[in-house]
């Protein structure tokens, strides 16, 4: 009888686990992370949030809003720089004319999250331990 107990307990144990983390699982997380970032140099982690959710709750429905492309001349509205890492024009040192990598992804992020008045804008709302 206590075998059987105990077995019930295991498979009840076994079946929550394994549902309760699909349940919870969150396929969709990016991690904003680019590799000019020396794991060494990061004092914060990198910043994780779902990427279509952020994305339809700001009602950005156009990817150049955050994934920007530039030319000599300016701002490219009709062109973005998806799949492009940041890092391949924000250098983390500052090179002419170009923010720096960290600067840059500050603007970007806070930047907006300050003038919509809405996300977070403290280092650790969005850089969390």
């Amino acid at each position: 009888m206590k075998k059987n107990r105990l077995a019930l307990y295991i498979a009840i144990a076994v079946f929550v686990s394994v549902c309760g983390g699909i349940a919870f699982s969150q396929e969709d997380i990016r991690t904003v992370a680019d590799s000019a970032f020396d794991v060494r140099q990061i004092m914060r982690p990198p910043v994780r949030f779902l990427h279509d959710g952020h994305n339809e709750k700001a009602q950005i429905g156009d990817c150049n809003v955050c994934h920007h492309a530039y030319d000599e001349k300016g701002q490219k509205t009709d062109d973005s720089s998806e799949g492009t890492e940041c890092s391949e024009c924000h250098k983390p040192e500052t090179p002419e004319n170009t923010l720096a990598l960290t600067r840059a992804y500050h603007l970007q992020c806070k930047g907006c999250h300050a003038e919509r008045k809405a996300g977070p804008v403290m280092c650790g709302e969005c850089h969390v331990k």
